[in-house]
């Protein structure tokens, strides 16, 4: 008795079987691989969302601080119509558009306290603390602060608005492993007799 096949029976070979394998096997290496570098070299996301955060703070931080003509420390600071206006005059130790912009030996965390934006270019925070001074945990971090007068043109509707009249605001946050975070803000003077 003899079996004889029919054109219809297919099927897999061994060989076809074994080179299927070899060709899957190697895609997953592959993409395992691929998966295994990224995970290596990205930032732990952890510390890149702790980073943001602190950079969030801070730059929420120095944009609520007033932004006058005079340092509020001026007794012509709620009056003041320009820079001119200022003890001292346009260019004077109390005009906080006159570059390079700095504090007037105040300090973030003591007496006397920063009371305007400018005062906060050049800032470096190691480690990260509070308005306070107080200690958060984050000894692994550190920041920098940089606030530089910038235009800003035309939106629409909305006119330019002129470099004296705007700051650009640049926190960086550096954490461990070298992560880094930069945020850019812009503090617009809309209220330059307000006050602290």
């Amino acid at each position: 008795m003899s079996i004889t096949r029919t054109a219809n029976q297919r099927g897999l070979s061994l060989i076809e079987l074994i080179v299927a394998i070899v060709v899957i096997g190697t895609a997953v290496v592959g993409v395992l691989g691929a998966i295994s570098l990224s995970a290596r070299s990205s930032a732990d996301p952890m510390i890149q969302k702790q980073a943001l955060a602190i950079a969030e703070a801070l730059l929420e931080e120095v944009q609520l601080q007033p932004f006058t003509y005079c340092d509020p420390d001026d007794t012509a600071a709620a009056t003041a119509l320009s820079s001119a206006d200022c003890t001292g005059g346009a260019g004077g130790a109390n005009d906080e558009s006159r570059t390079p912009l700095t504090h007037e030996g105040e300090s973030r965390t003591a007496i006397p306290i920063f009371d305007n934006v400018s005062d906060y270019n050049g800032l470096v925070i190691n480690p990260v603390t509070d308005i306070n001074g107080a200690a958060l945990g984050f000894d692994g971090y550190s920041a920098t602060i940089t606030v530089a007068t910038q235009g800003i043109g035309a939106i629409g509707p909305i006119p330019a608005i002129s470099v004296d009249e705007a700051l650009l605001i640049t926190v960086t946050v550096t954490g461990p492993g070298n992560t880094t975070v930069v945020l850019h803000g812009y503090r617009v003077r809309y209220a330059p007799n307000a006050l602290p």
